[in-house]
């Protein structure tokens, strides 16, 4: 028998949690809740870290956690503190007991492990945060950087070596630093003339916000809530991946219509547990950090990493933001899930810390994963896979004011990216092989680039099972009917000499390729005899038709039927809630027509020797444009069917 129960900031946990009885805390409730139960929680401010007792049977009787409808519930990771004093001006002094902790400082945790940056000499950076009105500060490495801390209005983008605009300059005057002694935690703030006893100033205290301790307690519903200021660590793919919110290696979860933020590192965990590996590149220092990760996908194989206990979770219209690593991240455990109508902004952007695992999205193993009409904007790299990246579909995002949008890497398909606005100055980063990009405006410079020093796993189609391995040719790629405008950014993209070519407008970055399977024939039986040596200087094959270039975009040299015009502009308009397309394009753009476009009709994969397929193994349906309207007949160029010629808008968002 399923039941209701609720939390109230009136209540008692001493209460029955019913309606006229309810519980205090969420946690309570979380103790007494079995499969098919609602929890429901009322108006107020809840600061604790929720870990579920059980998780759901099925997805027909899973626990589901929600708001009372029409009411605001904020979830924290984070205390108040009111007993500041002044030290020096704008700066404050507060002394906080160590038992507000427990076990878990977050001014004393360090922000490491593997593929965290720092420079030489450089200080590290706390888990730690202070909020001035839900304002995050920025840590300084010690008491005398507090007094006058200077305004930066440009940072370097490490990605690019190109300077980028703080997009809040003020913020960055707002700084803390800490000692953390045997039983006290002494914390200096520089308000900038605020009065913290009289404003709201938080400082955040535990890891998580809603997050089991134990994995794989499985159908588990979070709905409706607000989620924030969270001490999340560091997620690389080689480690423990614990978020603000997240299921901590189980199946089924659902994360639906919440707002989450500020937190530390990740916001969204659907990742990867410690049994695997531990941040054994940085712990241990006697393999990379690559090694590991290879063995933590056998690991994971052998502790039941498979369709039937782990993954298939679903994101769903979340707006997830301010946030200093990722939006959403996850290795391993994100597999057969979907991230869809998400609106994910301001992630990576104060750069207090660097290293090569943020993004909007940052996923590696992402199995059958679907990416699906996502707004992804004001980030430092917009969605980022990384390994096994198969069966993987990116459809529909709009993605733009970010430093880089979509960067695929060490993967080798098939992977479908279709009908997406890539509307910022680095559209596509490919380090892969294997994918298909259908209806497609890339606004901004493609990169292609081989990866020959790491050899990744691909799978049996639709599985987790390892069919082998292989490093990163390059190629084997397909474009069909999308745009492509050019620009004058590639030379301050420059690569320094390393060998490494820049990034171009369009696709003359394949001009090497040969044009079909039987041509990547030809010139490996010109190689003469031998096995694998045979195959490593020949490029794979490249299949592009019906693509639209303008603007000086140029098209692969084997392309079929490209289309090349002179002057266009298509230009990503934000209005707040809505966004615009606004286009200006050349009268023989009305001539470009496109047929429909579905999976039998996407050369096969050469070395997963895999289709486009949907999850459930039939062929890919690609019918469908950015802004919902079904292609049935050839249409446009591009995401939006309807694009016609001369100057237009269209709502995208």
């Amino acid at each position: 028998m399923t039941s209701e129960l609720h939390v109230a900031t009136t209540g008692s946990d001493d209460a029955d949690g019913s309606a006229k009885q309810p519980f205090r805390t969420i946690n309570r409730a979380a103790q007494a809740a079995r499969p098919g139960d609602t929890v429901v929680v009322h108006e107020g401010e809840y600061r604790e870290w929720v870990t579920p007792r059980r998780g759901g049977l099925s997805d027909t009787r899973r626990i589901t956690y929600t708001a009372a409808d029409g009411e605001h519930v904020v979830i924290k990771g984070s205390e108040r503190v009111i007993d500041w004093a002044r030290d020096n001006g704008p700066v404050w002094r507060a002394v906080v007991p160590n038992t507000l902790f427990g076990e878990f400082n977050p001014f004393a945790e360090e922000i490491a492990g593997d593929w965290i940056v720092y420079p030489d000499g450089a200080p590290r950076k706390h888990l730690g945060d202070v909020y001035l009105n839900g304002r995050s500060f920025y840590e300084v490495a010690g008491r005398a950087e507090l007094d006058d801390p200077p305004l930066r209005t440009e940072v370097l983008d490490n990605w690019t070596a190109v300077p980028d605009r703080v997009r809040d300059p003020e913020q960055t005057r707002l700084v803390w630093y800490a000692e953390v002694g045997a039983t006290e935690t002494t914390i200096w703030a520089n308000f900038q003339g605020a009065d913290p006893n009289t404003e709201l100033v938080e400082i955040n205290v535990r890891r998580s916000v809603f997050y089991p301790l134990v994995p794989h307690l499985d159908y588990i519903t979070v709905r409706g809530f607000e989620l924030a200021q969270a001490a999340s660590p560091w997620t690389p793919p080689t480690a423990d991946q614990p978020g603000l919110i997240g299921p901590n290696w189980a199946k089924g979860w659902i994360i639906e219509d919440n707002d989450i933020h500020d937190a530390k590192c990740s916001a969204v965990s659907l990742g990867k547990e410690a049994s695997t590996g531990h941040n054994y590149a940085t712990e241990r220092g006697d393999k990379p950090g690559y090694q590991y990760q290879l063995e933590s996908v056998f690991s994971a194989r052998q502790i039941g990493w498979d369709r039937e206990h782990i993954g298939s979770h679903v994101v769903r219209r979340n707006t997830i933001h301010d946030c200093g690593q990722n939006g959403v991240v996850g290795h391993l455990g994100c597999v057969f899930s979907t991230i869809e109508d998400n609106h994910i902004y301001n992630i990576a952007l104060k750069r207090e810390f660097y290293g090569y695992e943020i993004g909007g999205i940052k996923l590696h193993a992402a199995i059958d994963v679907q990416i699906r009409h996502n707004r992804i904007h004001d980030c430092s790299l917009g969605t980022w896979l990384d390994w096994q990246t198969q069966g993987t579909r990116v459809t529909r995002n709009v993605f733009y004011n970010n430093n880089r949008d979509l960067f695929i890497e060490v993967s080798h398909g098939p992977f479908l990216v279709d009908h997406n606005v890539l509307g910022s100055r680095a559209s596509y980063e490919s380090f892969s092989q294997g994918g298909a990009f259908v209806g497609n405006l890339f606004a901004g410079t493609v990169r292609l680039e081989p990866v020959m020093d790491r050899a990744t796993p691909y799978h049996r189609p639709h599985s987790t099972q390892v069919s082998g391995y292989a490093f990163i040719r390059g190629g084997d790629d397909r474009y069909v009917g999308n745009i492509f405008l050019g620009g004058e950014l590639a030379e301050a993209y420059g690569q320094g000499g390393d060998g490494k070519a820049a990034p171009g407008y369009g696709l003359a970055g394949y001009d090497e390729y040969p044009a079909s399977f039987e041509e990547f024939l030809e010139r490996i039986a010109a190689q003469g005899s031998g096995d694998h040596q045979k195959f490593l200087e020949v490029l794979q094959p490249v299949w592009a038709r019906d693509n639209v270039y303008a603007a000086g975009a140029r098209p692969f040299a084997g392309e079929d039927g490209p289309h090349v015009f002179g002057a266009a502009t298509v230009t990503v308009v934000d209005e707040g809630d809505a966004v615009y397309l606004e286009t200006d394009l050349p009268a023989s753009f009305d001539a470009v027509r496109v047929g429909v476009v579905g999976g039998r009709d996407l050369p096969r994969v050469r070395f997963a020797d895999a289709d486009f397929e949907e999850p459930d193994g039939t062929p890919a349906v690609i019918d469908v444009d950015l802004v919902g309207a079904r292609r049935t007949s050839p249409a446009a160029a591009g995401p939006v069917a309807a694009l016609t010629s001369g100057t237009g808008r269209v709502r995208v968002w």
